[in-house]
């Protein structure tokens, strides 16, 4: 429980005094008549208790008296024996108290009395909810439901957003979190050997998934950590491809975009395989540049550089190496055939929180390394990615283990 407690002080110091952030789990939403969604729990919430149940909340309080101590409360479900004879056990307080290290444990039918007492004997000036939003025509979260309503009954006081707070403490890992990202890559490995050894042509896209979900599942991953992306021949060269229900042909390639998931934390890895077990010349020297812009990313990542300056020496690589092989006249052309950058922050969220896309790097923020190349008239998308943990003076493959020459790959799936 240690470092969570360690997070909640870091971000009650950031409060402004007067300050009162409030982050609730969430809910289920539903998707049928009789069944919801399955059920995430807003992932500050998470990285700040370690619990991941719904119809809780967290509130952390920074008075406004000089020197007055700040204090937290945790809301959670109150226990109901009929209830969970059906749906399963809630947490009890102590057991709350036990995860988080929070010890004022209270039931979430107080919540609106808390606030309500806060507002009026803390002098609370500024209320923290997480406002976050990707883009402006995303339906709202739980947590911005819940802020516009707080908006609504308490209007002279301020909405704060807490998630670019709490955004700047995720951006760099704990110990804690370094070895789940580690074991959440680990299981990834072991999900892309089995696909490896049973991989062939004929076999559908979806059957590659299933193989790969089999394993890590069994391996003891907490699942995905996005929907997994099998894209063959043409299917590879869309980014975000997700359907996978195309037959993989032989002397097509495979593109596997996928990750485990392992104690909440996320690997994102791709590989790209011949379904037939070999690469043809053309495959292969496509494939060999793709993989020399991953390895120059790797060697140049360090504290001090943006993910900017990342992506212009991966556009240079490709760029130059896309000249050579006559399918552009001039570096600055590459666009044409490699149009994403090649890393985000990773951590709870495969694309994890970040305050903004350029700030430089520090040793224990982890990465990803993700070049590609995607010719849609030959049919070839290949991209090969790995996660990188930024360490004093260079970086870490974490996913250094998981093969990535066409000679590892092709001697791997002839056994």
């Amino acid at each position: 429980m240690q470092q969570y407690i360690a997070r909640r002080e870091a971000l009650l110091e950031k409060l402004l005094p007067g300050g009162m952030a409030v982050i609730y789990s969430g809910e289920t939403e539903p998707c049928s008549l009789d069944e919801g969604f399955p059920f995430e729990a807003n992932h500050h919430f998470f990285y700040l208790t370690g619990i991941r149940r719904e119809n809780m909340a967290l509130a952390l309080v920074r008075p406004a008296g000089e020197g007055l101590p700040g204090h937290t409360v945790l809301f959670i479900e109150e226990p109901q024996p009929l209830a969970e004879r059906w749906t399963g056990r809630r947490m009890t307080i102590e057991e709350a108290k036990a995860v988080s290290g929070v010890e004022d444990v209270r039931y979430i039918d107080q919540l609106d009395a808390f606030v309500g007492r806060c507002i009026t004997r803390e002098v609370i000036t500024a209320a923290y909810f997480d406002c976050y939003k990707n883009a402006v025509g995303d339906p709202d979260s739980y947590n911005l439901r819940r802020a516009k309503a707080f908006a609504a009954a308490y209007p002279a006081v301020a909405l704060r957003d807490v998630h670019p707070l709490v955004a700047g403490l995720r951006m760099v890992k704990d110990e804690t979190e370094i070895a789940a990202l580690r074991e959440a890559v680990a299981l990834t490995d072991a999900g892309l050997r089995r696909v490896l050894a049973t991989l062939k042509p004929g076999q559908m896209e979806y059957q590659a998934q299933a193989e790969f979900e089999y394993a890590i599942r069994m391996g003891g991953a907490d699942g995905v950590s996005f929907a997994t992306i099998a894209g063959s021949g043409l299917n590879g060269c869309m980014m975000h491809y997700g359907t996978n229900h195309c037959r993989m042909e032989d002397g097509s390639l495979v593109l596997l975009d996928l990750g485990a998931k392992a104690k909440g934390y996320c690997a994102d890895i791709t590989r790209t395989y011949p379904v037939g077990g070999k690469y043809s010349e053309r495959q292969r020297r496509i494939y060999d540049l793709v993989l020399s812009a991953n390895r120059a990313v790797a060697a140049a990542a360090r504290p001090g550089l943006t993910l900017r300056e990342l992506n212009d020496l991966c556009k240079q690589v490709l760029g130059e190496g896309l000249v050579k092989l006559g399918m552009i006249a001039d570096v600055s052309e590459v666009g044409k055939y490699y149009m994403h950058s090649v890393s985000h922050h990773l951590g709870i969220d495969t694309h994890d929180a970040i305050v903004h896309d350029q700030v430089k790097l520090e040793p224990g923020m982890v990465i990803t390394d993700e070049p590609g190349l995607y010719i849609d008239e030959e049919a070839i998308g290949i991209r090969i990615e790995d996660d990188l943990l930024i360490t004093a003076d260079g970086c870490e493959v974490l996913s250094e283990a998981i093969p990535r020459t066409t000679a590892e790959i092709e001697a791997l799936m002839a056994r």
